[in-house]
């Protein structure tokens, strides 16, 4: 949140800055962290805000009494987002774009039409190009003409947009990554622990497009194995501040919906480069554990890698495997399991929580619309990959929390479970008690042993998937 002095004429005005939040009717507020509250701002002076963007305001009413204070925007800072899906109206031979959406906007600016090709209530989707000071109106480009029976085409679009993501990358970050060289240099090669030769396998959902993580085995001379834990090397292609560096940035995530994943990096790094695809060499981060046979780790390395994956699983291949003990590389893949279940036991008996809970999946037909739905079960198969995963995750933290700059920590983020929350437990412990089980909370190893020995227990019960 920045504060500073605006400069009008003579007189000197706090500016301040934050998020633009436009409600139905039409009023704005925007939104600061410096503890003063809101900032209202009338719709003749958005300035050429839109919901959800970061502007810069000028106080020009304090707040007393009780009341908001009230402002308005300078500039904007950064837009929320920049494409709409909406329809076309044609007026005074000018062809404007009508933003759908529960939030008032201005209508967009496409440019002359000589002949009417598409029907004004065709839904298109618009890309923002620009917004000159003295226009009225935004200036913007046709990007798609969505189908009129692309329902749920249309539906996914517009939850994307409407949360500020972008539906496609530019050309600039398009061409960047189909620049990017798939041969991995002799050069590179020497760089990195070559884990080529060891048997390494994907396990992924059956109907996955990209392969981030590979499990590498290997029996040990004098006993005991060696396991691979190997996710792909973003970094060797997408370099501090590049292109796909900011524009993974402004991304942030790849958004997973019911039909499609909206990627944070452009498919020819994400579904190809980064993908560990069988039968290809990849550039890796792997942490590769010496352990004996009862699963305890006597050694580590951690670094980079270049690893060629020999088989693409799907958790249901594995599974079968696991229960009927054959199928190809079954010795490692049994061997593998034995040893995530004795990793399973060890993390419950020290305490961990045994959080579980049915996720869902959607069966969609080739236009998209739900037609079933399919429950999805936490089998031996996906423990081997999570247990594995876990264990490579808990020493890279113990890692990194030991490197020092300076002589302070760097800043890392982890992703923890929280000690309870009393005032959230007391309620739920009330509820549990309902149905008899009864919980110890005295020490933080007993609260977790309470919750393993309820879901144990409520297992198969009607009330099982209430209280997970």
């Amino acid at each position: 949140m920045k504060k500073e002095k605006y400069k009008q004429g003579k007189h000197s005005t706090q500016t301040l800055s934050g998020m633009l939040d436009i409600t139905r009717s039409g009023l704005g507020f925007v939104i600061t962290s410096d503890g003063e509250g809101d900032i209202i701002v009338r719709p003749q002076d958005f300035n050429q805000g839109f919901h959800g963007d970061t502007v810069e305001v000028a106080i020009s009413r304090e707040g007393f009494g009780g009341k908001k204070r009230e402002g308005r925007v300078l500039r904007v800072i950064k837009r929320r987002q920049t494409e709409y899906i909406g329809t076309l109206r044609f007026t005074k031979g000018l062809l404007l774009f009508v933003p759908a959406g529960e939030k008032p906007m201005p209508y967009f600016e496409l440019g002359t039409v000589p002949m009417r090709e598409i029907d004004e209530d065709t839904k298109v989707v618009v890309r923002m190009t620009d917004w000159p000071p003295k226009n009225r109106r935004p200036k913007g480009e046709l990007m798609e003409v969505l189908s009129a029976d692309a329902v749920n085409d249309i539906a996914m679009k517009e939850i994307l947009l409407e949360k500020g993501f972008s539906l496609e990358f530019s050309d600039e970050v398009l061409e960047t990554a189909e620049r990017l060289n798939d041969v991995i240099s002799e050069k590179e090669i020497k760089l990195r622990k070559d884990c080529r030769a060891l048997l390494t396998f994907t396990i992924d959902p059956a109907d996955a497009k990209d392969f981030d993580d590979a499990i590498s085995f290997r029996v040990m001379p004098k006993g005991g194995y060696e396991i691979g834990v190997h996710i792909a090397d973003v970094s060797h292609y997408v370099e501090e501040d590049s292109i796909l560096d900011e524009e993974a940035y402004e991304r942030a995530t790849s958004v997973y919906l019911p039909d499609r994943v909206n990627p944070m990096l452009p498919e020819r790094i994400s579904n190809e480069l980064c993908s560990l695809r069988p039968h290809e060499d990849k550039c890796t981060f792997s942490v590769i554990f010496k352990m004996t046979e009862k699963g305890e780790v006597k050694d580590h390395w951690i670094g980079r890698t270049i690893i060629h994956s020999n088989h693409r699983f799907s958790y249901e291949d594995v599974q079968q495997i696991i229960e009927t003990k054959e199928g190809e590389h079954h010795k490692e893949i049994l061997i593998l399991n034995d040893i995530s279940q004795t990793l399973r036991k060890k993390r419950f008996k020290n305490g961990a929580i045994n959080f579980s809970s049915q996720e869902v999946r959607f069966k969609l037909d080739e236009k998209g619309h739900p037609i079933g739905i399919v429950i999805k079960e936490s089998k031996e198969s996906h423990q081997l990959i999570e247990e594995l995963m876990l264990l490579a995750n808990r020493y890279i933290a113990e890692r990194v929390g030991k490197v020092l700059v300076k002589d302070k920590p760097i800043p890392f983020p982890y992703r923890i479970h929280d000690t309870p929350n009393e005032e959230k437990m007391l309620p739920f412990m009330a509820f549990a008690n309902k149905f008899g089980y009864k919980f110890d909370i005295n020490k933080p190893e007993t609260i977790a042993e309470s919750f393993n020995k309820m879901l144990a227990d409520a297992k198969g019960t009607p009330q099982q998937h209430v209280l997970e």
